[in-house]
C-alpha cells in the first residue's frame, strides 16, 4: 500500500471513529439526561480540535515521518499489495481503542467524549502529511510504500523508482 494512501486512509479512519465516539456520548449522556457532560464533552472537542489544528498546521512532513521517509529501504520492484491488512496490521491500535472507548462509553459516556477528543486531535494533527509525502514523492521521483512487518513492530518504508513527470495538481 501507498505511503500517501495509508496517511488519508489514517485522518479518515480517524475522524470516523471521533464521529462515532461523539454519537455515543450524545446518545448516552441523553439517556442518562446528562446536558453537562455533553456541554463539557463539547468545550472539550472543541479545545481538541484547537489543539489539532495547531499541530497540523505546517505543510512540511512532520518529523517521525521524514525519519520514516529518510530510512526507507530501497526496492526496485513493486511490493505485494494487500491494503486491507496493512491497515489492520497498522492501524490496530485506533481501531482497539475505539471499540474498548465505545463498548465503555454505552455505560460511562465521559469515556466516550474523551477518546473521540483525541481521535479529533489524531485526525486534524495529521490531514497534512500526505500532501507532504506527496511533495517529496514528485520531488525525488519515487513512492514509498509500507513494507510488511508485524504488527508490534515499527512501521518501515519501500523505495522504489517514480515514473517521473508530475503528479502533483497544477496550484494555477
Amino acid at each position: 500500500m501507498r505511503f500517501v494512501d495509508f496517511l488519508k486512509s489514517t485522518v479518515l479512519l480517524s475522524g470516523a471513529a471521533a464521529t462515532l465516539l461523539a454519537t455515543l456520548t450524545v446518545i448516552g449522556a441523553s439517556r442518562e439526561l446528562e446536558p453537562t457532560a455533553v456541554y463539557v464533552a463539547a468545550g472539550w472537542w472543541v479545545l481538541a480540535a484547537l489543539i489539532g489544528v495547531w499541530l497540523g498546521r505546517r505543510r512540511e512532513a512532520s518529523a517521525p515521518i521524514a525519519r520514516l521517509l529518510a530510512s526507507a529501504r530501497a526496492q526496485t520492484s513493486l511490493p505485494e499489495q494487500r491494503p486491507g491488512l496493512t491497515m489492520v496490521n497498522r492501524l490496530w491500535p485506533l481501531l482497539l481503542s475505539t471499540f474498548v472507548a465505545g463498548v465503555l462509553g454505552l455505560v460511562i459516556p465521559q469515556v466516550a467524549a474523551i477518546a473521540a477528543g483525541f481521535a479529533i486531535i489524531w485526525s486534524l494533527a495529521w490531514r497534512r502529511q500526505n500532501a507532504a509525502v506527496a511533495a517529496v514523492e514528485e520531488r525525488d521521483g519515487v513512492r514509498f510504500y509500507i513494507e510488511k512487518t508485524s504488527p508490534l513492530e515499527p512501521m518501515q518504508l519501500l523505495r522504489t523508482p517514480g515514473f517521473g513527470g508530475s503528479f502533483l495538481p497544477d496550484p494555477a
